[in-house]
């Protein structure tokens, strides 16, 4: 998807009425439910494989041994402000998992979501994973940690911060990556140092596409020298057999992704299986699954250590370095990223 595909202009408005009125829609149709109950998620780009090829139908299993019923899912995947705005122009999704809590937040500003999220296991956080470098077979331009992607002539790939959640952890990362060096070198976190480094990275991005899978296939299709990208994206390409380095940045962040009920289109027949789904999520058999398809598991530490394709961070980070959310967009990607990086470049 590109990211202009989800500009809901007027025109494209109109089209898409349009479409749905002569029975076509660009939308996902659910499956024919043969008397049992349908689930629409929407999730972020790299939830797929996870969902699709072992959480669906571990849940689908348990649901029936226990309820008799049968259980079916739709789903649609994009970049995370993407599904959002997908959610709040009218789309039928029942559950998000998004990328980032701001996404979240945005749905309950608008009364999408009613529920809260925080107030579910882990505050709502089902996952999360390290932001890493990914770089071209022996790494032929020496790039070994962030800084290195301000080198001259490096062409740089990186999602689009206005469709993609990742986009902003990618920042975040990049940035927070400086200031926690500098405070653990001096004691004190050097600003201009981390804003020098991200004006420098970001004069060689080259192409921003819509999410970070889009993001992922644009790199593996033999574009560009480097991607910045959650690290379950390189070991499913490593996975895939792609000529490819993972690079481990000496710090970095951790990105941490909630799940909200969109109880605006929940109806009370689906409430139970809904909310029985969203607690699934927290399961041992759940978080095996994540681990098994690359994510870090947040309920037990232990599944983390046994997968061993997971790399060393020497400095590791979340969210809460920022002050959460509610200061890390504001302070970070609106007033340092956009106005000083972005309108400068």
């Amino acid at each position: 998807m590109s990211k202009r595909t989800f500009k809901f202009t007027f025109g494209f408005s109109a089209v898409l009425v349009m479409l749905i009125l002569v029975g076509g829609s660009c939308l996902p149709k659910p499956p024919v439910e043969g008397g049992g109950l349908n689930i629409t998620l929407y999730g972020f780009s790299i939830m797929k494989e996870s969902l699709e090829k072992a959480i669906y139908p571990g849940f689908i299993a348990k649901w029936k041994a226990e309820h008799g019923q049968d259980v079916h899912f739709t789903s649609s995947f994009a970049g995370s402000e993407t599904v959002t705005n997908q959610i709040l122009q009218g789309v039928p999704a029942e559950i998000a998992i998004l990328s980032i809590d701001r996404d979240a937040e945005r749905l309950k500003e608008k009364g999408f979501v009613t529920s809260d999220w925080h107030a579910l296991p882990y505050k709502g956080i089902v996952n999360k994973t390290p932001f890493v470098i990914l770089v071209k077979g022996a790494n032929p331009k020496g790039i070994h940690d962030f800084p290195d992607l301000a080198k001259p002539g490096i062409k740089l790939i990186h999602p689009d911060p206005v469709s993609s959640g990742g986009a902003q952890w990618s920042i975040l990362a990049m940035y927070g990556s400086e200031l926690v060096k500098s405070e653990k070198q001096s004691g004190e976190q050097d600003t201009a140092r981390a804003l020098q480094t991200l004006q420098a990275i970001w004069k060689n991005v080259f192409v921003t596409p819509a999410s970070a899978r889009e993001a992922r296939t644009t790199f593996e299709l033999g574009n560009g020298d480097a991607l910045v990208t959650y690290e379950l994206e390189g070991l499913l390409m490593r996975e895939s057999g792609k000529p490819m380095e993972i690079i481990t940045p000496q710090a970095t962040i951790f990105s941490e992704h909630p799940v909200v009920v969109i109880d605006r289109n929940v109806s009370v027949d689906k409430r139970a299986v809904v909310n029985a789904f969203v607690q699934y999520l927290w399961s041992d058999e759940a978080q095996q699954a994540f681990v098994k398809y690359h994510f870090y598991s947040v309920t037990n530490n232990a599944l983390n250590e046994a997968n061993l394709a997971f790399g060393h961070i020497a400095m590791p980070f979340t969210i809460d370095y920022f002050g959460g959310w509610e200061r890390a967009y504001p302070e970070v990607i609106e007033q340092i990223f956009k106005n000083r990086v972005q309108n400068r470049k």
